[in-house]
């Protein structure tokens, strides 16, 4: 498969399979940190605005980077299955998701600021992430955005396991995802640069988004 220099080339690859929907009025979503870069390209290329939707994994107690589930607005999804195989106590795991609850809430308030959400009402939108792994966190987004009456909801990433996208077939109108190597193991493997995106990265992305950037197609600073 075709390996990705960065973000940015990912979004821009993205929004050349996302051309189909140009002319529909879709709504681009990223998801923080990593996807809201991915994101602007797209919004970019299809000439759309870009909004960001929070989502936040939940962690296994002691091992975080592995998710049992994800939250987003409105939405708790657990993986029973392996939280009982684990044996992670609820208790344990209510406090987790109370943490996650507390960042998530620190980050839409720092992202947003007074700015409310963009409604999604009858509208096609493109959930983007930088790249599909478990899967928790895209499926609490799209389940998050089906809450709102959208007429599509559409997930978009440049790589991904294929049994994650798969499973996620299910859940949203369409997938888009680039490459599903055979040998996936982890986002990482599949970019050049995949250097941390930071909160204020983040911001900039949004910024240059709502001052119409995405669409006049202005050079983002890296």
């Amino acid at each position: 498969m075709r390996r990705f220099a960065d973000r940015v080339e990912a979004g821009h690859r993205l929004a050349e399979a996302l051309q189909q929907y140009r002319g529909d009025q879709p709504l681009v979503l990223g998801l923080p940190r990593g996807g809201v870069p991915v994101g602007l390209e797209v919004a970019r290329g299809i000439e759309a605005p870009l909004d960001v939707l929070v989502v936040r994994k939940i962690g296994a107690p002691g091992h975080a980077e592995f998710a049992v589930g994800a939250i987003a607005a409105g939405v708790t999804m657990l993986h029973d299955e392996v939280i009982d195989q684990l044996g992670i106590s609820r208790a344990r795991l209510a406090r987790t998701i109370q943490e996650e609850m507390l960042e998530l809430e620190r980050r839409n308030t720092l992202y947003r600021g007074k700015r409310p959400p963009v409604s999604v009402e009858n509208r096609t939108v493109i959930i983007v992430d930088d790249g599909l792994a478990t899967g928790a966190t895209a499926t609490a987004a799209v389940r998050a955005i089906k809450r709102q009456h959208p007429r599509r909801v559409i997930f978009a990433t440049p790589v991904g396991a294929a049994e994650s996208v798969a499973a996620l077939r299910a859940e949203a109108d369409e997938v888009v995802c680039l490459e599903t190597p055979d040998d996936f193991r982890a986002v990482s493997r599949w970019y050049d640069d995949f250097s941390p995106t930071s909160d204020t990265e983040v911001m900039e992305c949004l910024a240059k988004a709502h001052t119409g950037a995405a669409v006049a197609g202005k050079e983002i600073a890296q």
